[in-house]
């Protein structure tokens, strides 16, 4: 099962506050959960999808593309979140999680495909974010084969908690998953790639001045 963690949207993104206010941060985040709900939507060979959530929108999004809905009413963050709905997937005798962001808006069905495809018997996949340092995919076969800990630097005790279990470890690097969205130099680099996501639209609207975007300030 793939499991997309969603926090409360109201309060999304406060890294990006020097840039851009809380409605914006709002709306940007609701935009890249749409572009990765629908390129998932897309993807006819996809396995089962939930989101992990009680965010309105997302509920609402999550109806609109009829995915699942795993109630996350406590709200404790990404790790808890993946946390429970880990329970709630060995507790149904699922085999299998891919757990990845909310915020990586050019995520192609091509790449979950390669994911799945290079996936061990027994073992992980991980796919790390473009600075390396944190994780844009999970896929752990049994369904909690180890815990996640989700965070800035998360790649690397991921890495060292799946060789750990002594099964495979695949690492595999996508550029469409890899591009997280975080900080102002990441909003820069997103609107550098080529695309019509809901998100790259929604920032060409906003026409964000280079140097904005290239210092993190409007000073």
């Amino acid at each position: 099962m793939i499991l997309i963690p969603v926090k409360n949207l109201s309060a999304a993104k406060q890294r990006l506050a020097a840039v851009l206010d809380q409605p914006s941060r709002t709306e940007l985040a609701q935009s890249m959960l749409h572009d990765v709900v629908a390129e998932i939507a897309c993807w006819s060979a996809r396995p089962p999808c939930a989101l992990v959530t009680s965010d309105p929108f997302a509920i609402g999004l999550a109806e609109q593309y009829d995915f699942e809905i795993i109630p996350d009413p406590a709200n404790p963050g990404e790790t808890g979140a993946i946390e429970m709905a880990t329970r709630v997937c060995v507790a149904r005798g699922i085999d299998s999680t891919l757990v990845i962001p909310a915020d990586i808006p050019l995520i192609q069905s091509s790449e979950l495909e390669q994911i799945l495809v290079n996936a061990p018997a027994q073992g992980s996949v991980l796919v790390p974010a473009a600075d390396g340092r944190g994780t844009n995919a999970v896929f752990r076969r049994p369904a909690d084969l180890f815990p996640l800990r989700f965070g800035n630097d998360s790649f690397k005790p991921h890495q060292a908690a799946a060789e750990a279990t002594g099964k495979v470890c695949i690492v595999l690097r996508l550029p469409g998953i890899a591009l997280d969205v975080d900080n102002p130099a990441d909003l820069q680099q997103l609107l550098s790639q080529p695309g019509n996501t809901h998100t790259q639209n929604l920032l060409r609207q906003w026409n964000l001045r280079p140097e904005v975007l290239a210092t993190g300030t409007e000073g």
